[in-house]
């Protein structure tokens, strides 16, 4: 007799441990198989950003109800470390998107984020030696910041397995298995494990194992690059997490030595998600550095210290997808566009009931359901700040 489960998760980044943390704690048995390790996708490479700031509610909320997870780490979830450092959130945008950001900024007050409006002098106060003459009005979050996203991922998996979750890496899932139109588990490189219900969370390959039980998931792989600068002197990571609309890229402290710094634009859609991950060109880099000085000037006295490529699944338009699809027992935690890590903890939540109890109650997740591609209604932010990059 081969391995059984209530819920097979496939996939060990950020949402198939909080997931599994979510069902384990309620008595549910739960396997987590992944293909390489924990977090080695899009997790291991993800910004780790924590903010709450999106043209688009329901991502909002979500992430609102995710930041206790962060905040309060060892009450809610008891094992490992998150490592959340709050420096603030700074979102900038360009003049022509002022009245955008006013009306997301009163959005998030709404919900009851920690969220202000702040001008040219208060950007040049947070944000010290910034340009600020192309700013008319920004958004700042005092609550935000950054946290560790494979360490968060390690901890969630920790206490699902202090719950009595099994996770099983090195394991390759070569598909679902269905009886009639219910699942029945998976097939992996290891042998069948039989469960009836089956979780596809495994990032930029979701769609290659969604159409093993029938399922076209529009989800493709989505590349992009990340570096680290070292800071100049005297700078020592005082300054907030910024996403920069004007300048297209974003950035925040790494410790008090370093900068990460991540580009809006110019990441690459398509094609195998197997194919090795290129090393990241001289010309990016370049633009990454332009992008930052033409910001905070005083980058230019920084240095190069190492870059690296990652891949996540990103959907038509950029928003996750999650909910049952298909046959009986099959669920979607995909599509995140790399915005996944810091509603990972809401999302596992809610995901969890929605399996257990018949219904998302911590935030309703409906809206990202797959059937709003088929009947053409994609999700778009309220108030947004131009079209998709794509």
């Amino acid at each position: 007799m081969g391995e059984t489960a209530d819920v097979v998760i496939v996939g060990a980044g950020v949402q198939g441990a909080s997931l599994a943390f979510h069902l384990a704690r309620r008595g549910t048995a739960v396997v987590v198989v992944e293909r390489e390790s924990v977090a080695s996708g899009a997790t291991g490479r993800s910004s780790g950003f924590v903010r709450m700031h999106y043209d688009l509610e329901i991502e909002s909320r979500t992430a609102w109800a995710s930041y206790p997870y962060f905040r309060d780490w060892d009450a809610m979830v008891g094992d490992g470390a998150c490592d959340f450092v709050r420096t603030g959130f700074l979102q900038l945008v360009t003049p022509v998107h002022a009245d955008a950001l006013r009306a997301n900024v009163a959005m998030h007050i709404d919900l009851g984020i920690s969220s202000r409006l702040v001008g040219p002098a208060d950007v040049a106060d947070l944000l010290p030696g910034a340009i600020t003459d192309d700013i008319e009005v920004a958004a700042y979050e005092p609550e935000s910041g950054y946290a560790d996203p494979a360490a968060t991922t390690a901890g969630f998996l920790a206490a699902a397995r202090r719950h009595g979750a099994r996770v099983l890496q090195g394991r390759r899932v070569a598909g679902v298995t269905l009886t009639g139109d219910r699942v029945a588990g998976v097939e992996t490189s290891g042998g069948a494990i039989s469960a009836p219900v089956v979780v596809d969370a495994a990032g930029a390959w979701a769609a290659e194992l969604a159409r093993t039980a029938g399922v076209d998931v529009p989800v493709e792989a989505w590349r992009h690059d990340t570096a680290y600068f070292g800071l100049p002197a005297g700078h020592g990571g005082r300054f907030p997490v910024v996403i920069d609309d004007a300048r297209q890229v974003y950035f925040r402290p790494e410790g008090r030595e370093l900068m990460l710094v991540g580009l809006e634009s110019g990441n690459e859609v398509g094609g195998s998600p197997d194919r090795p991950l290129a090393p990241q060109s001289e010309a990016t880099i370049g633009t990454m550095v332009d992008a930052v000085c033409a910001r905070v000037p005083w980058m230019a006295n920084g240095t190069f210290r190492t870059a690296h490529g990652g891949q996540d699944g990103i959907s038509p338009d950029q928003h996750a997808i999650i909910g049952p699809a298909g046959p009986d027992g099959l669920f979607l935690d995909c599509g995140h566009s790399g915005t996944g890590f810091k509603t990972a903890p809401a999302i596992g939540a809610s995901l969890a009931e929605w399996i257990l109890d018949g219904a998302p109650m911590t935030v309703d997740l409906a809206p990202f359901s797959l059937e709003r591609f088929a009947i053409g209604r994609p999700l778009v932010g309220e108030h947004p700040y131009g079209p998709l990059w794509r």
